[in-house]
């Protein structure tokens, strides 16, 4: 993974980031990252991020966000015969399958699951596959979109127009989701997509351990002001300083560019997709095989004429295998289908007086809590990246301002985490 990365680092940025939070005894959310190995490999499959978030008891939520993430990936890129809206589908129905069948094995695992998120980054655009309540995003400009419809009670209701008004609605449990891999021997999962990439979109996969404390212009505003890498481990610290009630994992990917990797020295100049071998019908093959031994008999029993014709047939027989399984075409055919009804939600993300306000009185709650920590807390860079963001905002750069107050939270809960013990109590965060 790490080469196919250099090959693409000029226009591909991206980071993945999981935290177990601050209430939780383990991580039971899980991701992966699969680059596409060449140019070839890019036009064929893309690149690949999943964000899984798993449910059950002790280890299960764990091991079923760990089965889909390993699943998925290896299921979508061997199916070299189906489209990638088709293939990813088909990853994630053998996903489903394959955790259903753990779970059902053993007392302790059944009824496990996990939600499921896939980003596929192809020549086409932005391709989704999706189940449960984790999210997909993508941030152009100022604006910020949700592309994936949340599997959860609260979404079903409001999209069916059975959600009550007014305080009635606070009642509606937010964390009961209606749909997931695992539970239940078979699966919908929902195709969104594909959707335009331009150079500068910014695409985001996070558990809803993220989007339950974090608000949608918060997420934008953080996309935008930081390197994907620091936007990264910003989202995770803010979702914890609201509360860190439950795991967060993020993947955030920004496209800095046309996909076109890199040469290296490894890679053939010109290289084009290799011809891959098509399966054949096993009725031709039968036919080939009986015709084969019909010839063979005919002739031990003296009959020539009968025995050539069924020769030529076997001939027929075998040129047709071959044609299906080496004629056609190298890659699958184009899908220009698309799928779903996204983008569901959107938010103007702005750097503006209203999220500025809420960055500052988080960077106060946080630097208050030093001065009470038992841990030395070096709050010199975190005062320097202050007074950096109050002279840009008194310039009316708020876009600055607000990326020095990120930075002073990255800065303080860095050194917070590293005088963590994994077992202890969490309350120096809050």
């Amino acid at each position: 993974m790490d080469q196919a990365a250099g090959i693409w680092s000029h226009c591909l940025e991206y980071a993945a980031l999981s935290d177990i939070g601050l209430r939780r005894s383990n991580n039971q959310d899980s991701y992966k990252v699969v680059l596409a190995g060449d140019e070839a490999d890019f036009q064929q499959r893309g690149h690949l991020f999943i964000v899984a978030d798993g449910m059950g008891a002790h280890a299960a939520g764990e091991l079923a966000s760990k089965i889909a993430t390993d699943v998925i990936p290896l299921d979508y890129r061997k199916l070299v015969d189906q489209s990638p809206a088709e293939a990813i589908l088909s990853a994630l129905v053998d996903a489903n399958h394959q955790i259903h069948t753990r779970g059902q094995a053993s007392p302790e695992f059944r009824g496990m699951g996990t939600t499921a998120t896939a980003l596929l980054l192809l020549p086409v655009g932005a391709l989704l596959a999706h189940v449960g309540d984790s999210r997909g995003y993508r941030l152009r400009g100022n604006r910020i979109e949700q592309l994936t419809f949340d599997h959860s009670l609260v979404w079903e209701m409001k999209a069916s127009g059975q959600m009550p008004e007014g305080e009635l609605s606070t009642f509606v449990p937010k964390n009961i989701i209606t749909r997931s891999l695992g539970p239940n021997p078979t699966v919908h999962v929902d195709i969104e997509g594909p959707h335009p990439v331009a150079t500068g979109d910014t695409f985001l996969l996070c558990s809803d351990g993220l989007s339950g404390q974090v608000a949608d212009d918060e997420i934008g505003l953080i996309l935008n002001c930081l390197p994907p890498n620091e936007a990264a481990q910003a989202l995770i610290d803010v979702a914890c300083l609201r509360g860190g009630p439950d795991n967060i994992t993020v993947a955030v990917v920004r496209v800095a560019g046309s996909q076109v990797p890199r040469p290296t020295e490894s890679r053939v100049s010109g290289s084009r997709v290799k011809s891959r071998a098509q399966p054949v019908h096993p009725l031709i093959w039968t036919a080939l095989g009986v015709t084969l031994l019909a010839s063979a008999g005919l002739f031990a029993l003296g009959q020539p004429l009968l025995g050539a014709i069924a020769g030529l047939v076997a001939v027929a027989a075998g040129a047709i295998g071959l044609m299906q399984r080496y004629g056609g075409s190298s890659e699958p055919a184009p899908d220009d289908r698309h799928f779903g009804r996204g983008p569901y939600v959107a938010a103007d993300c702005a750097p503006n007086a209203d999220l500025l306000t809420r960055l500052a009185e988080l960077v106060k709650q946080l630097r208050e809590a030093t001065l009470d920590a038992t841990v030395a807390v070096d709050r010199a860079p975190c005062d320097t990246l202050l007074a950096q963001a109050a002279t840009a905002a008194k310039a009316g750069n708020l876009a600055d301002a607000a990326r020095g107050h990120l930075r002073a939270i990255i800065s303080l809960m860095s050194q917070l985490r590293a005088h963590q013990p994994a077992s202890s109590d969490s309350s120096v965060f809050l």
